[in-house]
C-alpha cells in the first residue's frame, strides 16, 4: 500500500497524542517514553535499565493502556521456571472421564509482556524468552504455537552490579532492539511525582491507538525510505564498533566484541520509526546518530583493559559518531 505525505503527518500526530497521554501519568522520562514507542513501532523489543523505583514498570503498563494492548507482567525471581513463562500441558479428564492433555497458556501469550527485573532470574529461565522474542513462536512438547500480534517484550533490568542479579546471555541481549537508560528524576520532577502519587486526584488514561492502527503504523515504518549513501553511514557505524574493522585506536584497545548484523537491522528500524514519529518518510543521518547509542550500548562488550580503565560504552559510541557521515569512516 502506498502512503502519502499526509498519511505520515496524520500518523505522526496520532503518535504525539499517545506521548501526550502517557505524559499525563508519567513524569519526565521523555527519552525512555520516546525510545519505547520507537521500539514498538519497529516491531521489536526493548530493555529498560535503571535503579528500582524509577517508574520503569509503570511506564510500560501505561503504554499498554494508552495503546489498548493486552498486557501481562512476569516478575522474574531466582526460583522462576521456564514453564511459568511459556505455560504447560496438564492432564485433565473430559466429560466422559478420559484423560487428555490440555495446554494452559502462560503470560507470554499477550501482546505486551513486561519482563520485570529480568536479570533476577537464572539464565535457564531467561532463555525461555529467546524463541518468543526471535521467532514470535513458542514450542512446547514438539508443538509450535504462535504469539499474539503485535507482540512485544519490554523488559526492565536493575544495574548489573546490584546484589542478586544475573547477567543476560549475549544471545538474548542481541534480541533487544535497544537498551534504554532510565535516568534519576531532577528536583522539579521529584516534586511533581509526589504531587501526583500522594494526592486525592486520579488520572484516567484515554486509549489513543488500537491493534489495527498500531499494525498500520508498523507497516508505515517499513515504507520509510533510506537512501543508499545514508544506509552506508549506518553500515560504517556498526562496522566501526568492531575492533577487527575499526579505524579508532580506542575501539581496538578497549573493545572485545562489537555489534553484528542484527545491530544494523535495529539501527535502521529505529531510525525509520523516529522518522515516522516526526512525520517524515525518509531517514536522515541525524536519525541514525540519535538512535545509535540505544542500539549499540548492549551490543559492545568491553575487554579487561577497558573495564580496568573504567571506559564506558556510551563514550566509545560517541567517538564513533563524531565522524559518522563525514566520509572519515570509510
Amino acid at each position: 500500500m502506498a502512503y502519502t505525505p499526509e498519511d505520515f503527518k496524520e500518523m505522526s500526530n496520532r503518535l504525539q497524542d499517545v506521548k501526550d497521554e502517557i505524559g499525563k501519568f508519567i513524569v519526565g522520562q521523555d527519552q525512555a517514553v520516546e525510545f519505547s514507542l520507537y521500539a514498538i513501532l519497529a516491531d521489536g523489543h526493548a530493555l529498560l535499565e535503571g535503579l528500582p523505583g524509577l517508574g520503569k514498570t509503570m511506564l510500560i503498563r501505561t503504554i499498554s493502556d494508552v495503546m489498548d494492548l493486552s498486557f501481562s507482567r512476569i516478575q522474574f525471581t531466582p526460583d522462576l521456571m521456564p514453564s511459568d513463562i511459556t505455560g504447560t500441558s496438564l492432564i485433565e479428564r473430559d466429560a466422559e472421564g478420559r484423560q487428555q492433555f490440555t495446554f494452559k497458556e502462560g503470560p507470554i501469550f499477550h501482546q505486551m509482556v513486561l519482563a520485570d527485573e529480568i536479570n533476577r532470574a537464572t539464565p535457564k529461565t531467561q532463555s525461555a524468552l529467546l524463541e518468543a522474542m526471535g521467532e514470535k513462536t513458542v514450542t512446547i512438547l514438539g508443538e509450535t504455537k504462535r504469539m499474539a500480534r503485535p507482540f512485544f517484550v519490554l523488559a526492565t533490568q536493575n544495574p548489573i552490579e546490584m546484589e542478586g542479579t544475573y547477567p543476560l546471555p549475549e544471545a538474548q541481549m542481541d534480541r533487544f532492539l535497544c537498551k534504554i537508560l532510565v535516568s534519576y528524576p531532577n528536583r522539579e520532577e521529584l516534586a511533581e511525582i509526589s504531587r501526583r502519587t500522594t494526592g486525592a486526584e486520579t488520572v484516567s488514561l484515554v486509549k489513543k491507538m488500537n491493534t489495527a492502527s498500531l499494525i498500520e503504523a508498523q507497516q508505515m515504518v517499513k515504507e520509510v525510505l533510506i537512501a543508499e549513501d545514508i544506509l552506508m553511514v549506518g553500515v560504517d557505524i556498526i562496522q566501526q564498533s568492531n575492533p577487527e574493522y575499526t579505524h579508532f585506536d580506542e575501539i581496538k584497545q578497549f573493545v572485545q566484541y562489537g555489534s553484528g548484523p542484527r545491530g544494523l537491522q535495529s539501527l535502521i528500524k529505529l531510525a525509520k520509526a523516529k522518522a515516522l514519529a516526526e512525520g517524515r518518510f525518509h531517514v536522515s543521518i541525524g536519525d541514525l546518530k540519535y538512535v545509535a547509542p540505544a542500539v549499540l550500548r548492549h551490543r559492545i562488550l568491553l575487554n579487561y583493559e577497558g573495564e580496568a580503565a573504567e571506559k564506558t560504552v556510551d563514550d566509545l559510541i560517541g567517538t564513533i559518531l563524531e565522524t559518522a557521515g563525514r566520509g572519515a569512516l570509510k
